[in-house]
């Protein structure tokens, strides 16, 4: 189960395509979000711990989407 709120996602969807929007729709691509989030996040704290942090900084997240 993810852990994303199934109505932001439906407003993400519904925000992209102007119609309604399935609850499975709205489930899958959270699903797809949450996975791309947490390979995002987990480059951004293998980029942090290399420059000797223990926080996770918006550079960071920004380093691993160039990845």
């Amino acid at each position: 189960m993810s852990e994303l709120p199934l109505a932001a996602v439906d407003r993400i969807i519904r925000k992209a395509s102007g119609i309604r929007v399935s609850e499975g729709a709205a489930k899958e691509l959270s699903l797809y979000l949450e996975e791309v989030g947490m390979k995002v996040s987990q480059e951004a704290s293998t980029l942090a711990k290399h420059a000797g942090r223990k926080t996770v900084t918006d550079e960071d997240i920004r380093l691993a989407l160039k990845k």
